[in-house]
């Protein structure tokens, strides 16, 4: 199919579809019970994350939504608090599992671009009181999706690492796609690890595999975290084909990352063009494109619009349009996209 015929899908990194080589890879894994822990090939992906993180151990879970309510699990008695932004994925699309199963309370500050600071943290933690349920974990997600993909300076991480250790908190990251903060920062995977306590990663995303997420920590945690995989329903047999996407996608799929960020930036110039005064093109920091509009007409009209030339986006609100650049984006899809769009006009 040529450039020119091919539907431009923008809605998300998680529309991936497993390349012929991942394909491969699935048909060619060596698998067996991941329950019983004789899964070789999820032994060897859990190995080696846990490796590029520089931590103990890992564990390979079916999702991220599992993942993150895993680290909460870790962490977390009934009734104890938890402390992020307000639009971390933990609170915003979980579907309120740490409340609904863990007895878990959000406590979810706001900040203008997404990055909360650590006074803002500090000062919401509670006194010991036998009023106040007890501040127990601070979550981070990096990158920020919602706020459309910025990073979180490792020196801020850092911050809230000190911070949690002072008040005896504890701090998960949830690094959906930490891959393209890494990229994007320079900063590396063991040095972001370093500073938390746990840590969330998905495979399904940037990386283009069709199932799976990781969680990295200590070896103790780890052990608890499989216990809870099970509890939740997370427990998976001949778990190897999936992991082998995985695998493939670390060894082949990581560092063209960089070439999302570059179409995510173009797409970002040629709309800034092509656009009028209704729309607000933010600048991306990773793979993530907001555009912000002046009403929820003209978020609609323009959806409709584009996708009668084959260019998808998703509505996060009714003045937001997100465009996320991935694997699947042909190369000069952003200026294909840009030219269907102008066009229209």
């Amino acid at each position: 199919m040529s450039l020119a015929d091919a539907t431009l899908d923008f809605r998300s990194d998680t529309f991936t579809k497993p390349t012929a080589a991942m394909r491969r890879a699935m048909h060619d894994a060596e698998v067996g019970d991941d329950v019983f822990g004789e899964d070789p090939t999820v032994k060897a992906l859990e190995e080696k994350a846990a490796a590029m993180f520089g931590r103990e151990a890992a564990l390979f879970v079916p999702s991220g939504t599992m993942a993150n309510l895993i680290g909460l699990a870790l962490h977390c008695e009934r009734g104890d608090e938890v402390i992020m932004e307000r639009r971390t994925h933990s609170f915003a699309h979980e579907v309120g599992g740490g409340a609904a199963l863990l007895g878990v309370v959000f406590n979810t500050l706001d900040s203008p671009d997404g990055i909360l600071t650590v006074e803002q943290v500090e000062a919401a933690v509670r006194t010991e009181d036998v009023h106040h349920p007890k501040s127990r974990l601070v979550i981070v997600e990096n990158t920020i999706n919602l706020a459309g993909g910025r990073v979180v300076p490792l020196e801020r991480i850092r911050q809230f690492r000190q911070m949690t250790l002072k008040r005896n908190m504890r701090l998960h990251m949830d690094g959906a796609r930490i891959w393209n903060a890494s990229i994007a920062s320079g900063v590396s995977f063991k040095d972001y690890a370093a500073e938390v306590d746990t840590l969330s990663c998905c495979l399904s995303k940037g990386l283009g595999c069709p199932v799976g997420s990781l969680v990295i920590g200590d070896r103790a945690r780890m052990d608890k975290a499989r216990w809870l995989r099970k509890m939740l329903g997370g427990g998976m047999r001949q778990a190897g084909l999936l992991a082998a996407c995985g695998i493939h996608a670390l060894d082949n799929h990581l560092y063209r990352l960089k070439k999302d960020h570059q179409q995510a930036r173009d797409l970002a110039e040629g709309l800034k063009d092509v656009l009028d005064a209704r729309y607000q093109v933010q600048p991306p920091e990773t793979n993530i494109l907001l555009i912000h509009t002046d009403s929820k007409e003209t978020t609609d009209a323009t959806l409709t619009a584009w996708a009668k030339s084959n260019v998808l986006a998703l509505p996060l609100n009714p003045t937001t349009i997100r465009l996320v650049t991935h694997l699947d984006i042909p190369p000069n899809g952003a200026q294909e996209a840009v030219t269907r769009i102008k066009e229209q006009k």
